[in-house]
């Protein structure tokens, strides 16, 4: 069960949320922070913010100082060799990566968006690979599972909506312990939760039309796609109906801040 007290601080204050992130663009990290704020209701006063890229996790952090740990998506894939990976990625799947026997092993508050599913799955199966399941940059047709449907981080959300996705690795299988919430028919697991409070999705919930269209041409050298398919890509993001994904960061922050 959740402890309920888990949000309050020494003197009844409420503890900050910590937001880590992966991206190495300063662009792209800088509106994604943003786009994590706004869509889950935080401000900047709310938060501690860290970018893996530009330095390595202090030696004193405590993770039980935070209400929720929140991770961003970034361009790496674990799945790659590692003498595949610049030294920039190989620190921040490191640092990462670092955290997470003890964010598992003591249940804490997490959300892991799109890179962030990357990390629980290969932390607790190493089921992670582009053998199947990667989806090109657009919007994927999510469903909620049985057990989703139960679940208070996904109250409010539809059963069936749509989220922006884009990715070249995905989880093969559900690793032991983890409950299925997402699916949808070309990635069947796009979210996952573990244990009682550690989420991931495969898909963005704090992406929208306008901050995909800012990593489509970010990443458009990237290998996602064609080059000179960037603004097609850009024209059906903006046609698509993505509202829905954006309540699930909302409903993560107001579930552990109590």
């Amino acid at each position: 069960m959740v402890d309920p007290a888990r949000g309050l601080g020494q003197r009844g204050e409420m503890k900050p949320f910590l937001i880590l992130q992966l991206r190495p663009e300063t662009e792209a990290s800088d509106d994604e922070f943003a786009a994590i704020l706004n869509k889950s209701g935080l401000s900047e006063a709310d938060v501690h913010r860290i970018r893996l890229d530009q330095k390595t996790l202090p030696d004193d952090l405590n993770l039980e100082d935070y209400a929720g740990i929140i991770v961003g998506g970034g361009p790496g894939c674990v799945s790659d060799p590692m003498d595949q990976k610049s030294a920039i990625e190989t620190q921040i799947e490191h640092e990462i990566l670092r955290l997470m026997p003890e964010i598992t092993q003591k249940d804490l508050p997490f959300m892991g968006c799109c890179y962030g599913i990357g990390i629980l799955g290969h932390h607790l199966a190493q089921c992670v690979s582009k053998e199947q399941y990667g989806e090109d940059v657009g919007a994927s047709d999510c469903h909620l599972t049985e057990e989703g449907r139960r679940d208070p981080i996904l109250e409010g959300l539809p059963e069936r909506f749509n989220a922006f996705v884009g990715h070249k690795e995905a989880v093969q299988y559900l690793p032991e312990g983890c409950t299925h919430l997402v699916r949808s028919p070309t990635c069947p697991y796009q979210m996952i939760r573990f244990g009682q409070n550690v989420y991931a999705t495969q898909f963005h919930p704090e992406a929208d039309a306008d901050g995909f269209e800012t990593r489509i041409n970010i990443y458009k050298h990237r290998g996602y796609f064609p080059p000179e398919d960037a603004q097609r890509l850009i024209d059906m993001c903006r046609a698509a109906d993505v509202h829905a994904p954006e309540k699930i960061l909302r409903n993560f922050v107001t579930h552990y801040q109590k």
